[in-house]
């Protein structure tokens, strides 16, 4: 399994349900590498869409603990055995966790591949991805140029499970 996400200097992914920063590069990579494929998420996060509507071209699959929670579009599973079970039909390649918090945190021990839009600057927040830097199971394989949108200054960093 993969994880994709953009983090700031802390590590930091959202506030109040929201992105910190919307990046169009990093909305076009998260477009790219996600369509076709499996994006796995928390009920929050897929609230925090346009609409709230599942992503087009992609199998969804959300996490939540509401038994009655349902959505047009998507797998819904209200637990980890669930969700283990629905991944279970893919290829775990093409499978990529999406957000939020508590979702990275319980499937970041089954991936091996973080893709990390690394951003410059340190933004109020209060939802965290964890730090990889720190974590002697991972290592950059990948890194891109630096990159610029207005003043903003970011990477494109591809984390490998050592």
């Amino acid at each position: 399994m993969q994880l994709i996400a953009a983090v700031d200097q802390n590590w930091a992914i959202g506030k109040k349900n929201k992105l910190l920063v919307s990046i169009p590069a990093d909305m076009k990579f998260f477009r790219e590498t996600t369509t076709g494929k499996v994006v796995v998420m928390g009920r929050k996060t897929l609230e925090s869409f346009p609409n709230g509507l599942p992503l087009k071209n992609r199998t969804n699959i959300v996490l939540s603990k509401q038994p009655s929670f349902a959505v047009k579009g998507a797998i819904v599973v209200h637990s980890a055995a669930q969700l283990k079970e629905a991944l279970a039909q893919y290829d775990s390649d093409d499978v990529f966790v999406i957000g939020g918090e508590s979702v990275y945190r319980m499937l970041l021990p089954e991936c091996d591949t973080a893709h990390i839009t690394k951003i410059d600057y340190a933004y109020e927040a209060d939802a965290y991805f964890p730090n990889l830097d720190m974590d002697p199971e991972w290592e950059i394989a990948a890194d891109s140029e630096e990159q610029t949108y207005f003043d903003l200054e970011y990477r494109f960093l591809k984390y490998r499970r050592k």
